[in-house]
């Protein structure tokens, strides 16, 4: 299930970042919003819900949900161990929750510059939240 996790991550990461610039050229170049950048952020949008998915799956099986349960202040005392049982999960619900509310923001938007800036703000915020909580000592 980790390795599972780890391997989707990339392919969301991948998929948010080229939404996020696809979004930016959109609102520089003053595009017209497409059906294909309106896939472009469906797919970002499925992919990273999927990935919470398997997130949750894998969260609950890991040794760092059992040491949480057994000893939070230890768990809180170590940064390593915080990162991976408190603040990456936490932080990328929050993460998906944006995404979810740009999708959603998105289709309420009449103009086309209006859709993609609202891509670019809550996916792109997503995607620096993303950024921030990654375990990089464990990923790569």
């Amino acid at each position: 299930m980790k390795d599972i996790h780890s391997y989707w991550a990339y392919l969301v990461l991948v998929i948010l970042i080229f939404a996020v610039i696809n979004a930016v050229r959109g609102v520089l170049q003053k595009k017209e919003f497409t059906d294909r950048d309106l896939r472009i952020g469906l797919f970002a949008f499925i992919v990273s819900h999927i990935q919470l998915l398997i997130g949750f799956g894998w969260y609950f099986m890991s040794p760092w949900f059992k040491a949480l349960k057994t000893n939070g202040a230890e768990v809180m005392s170590d940064k390593g161990v915080r990162l991976l049982a408190i603040e990456h999960p936490i932080t990328m619900i929050l993460a998906i929750a944006l995404i979810t509310i740009g999708w959603s923001k998105h289709k309420k938007r009449t103009s086309d510059t209006a859709k993609f800036k609202t891509f670019v703000f809550f996916y792109g915020l997503a995607l620096l939240l993303i950024l921030s909580r990654i375990p990089w000592n464990n990923w790569l």
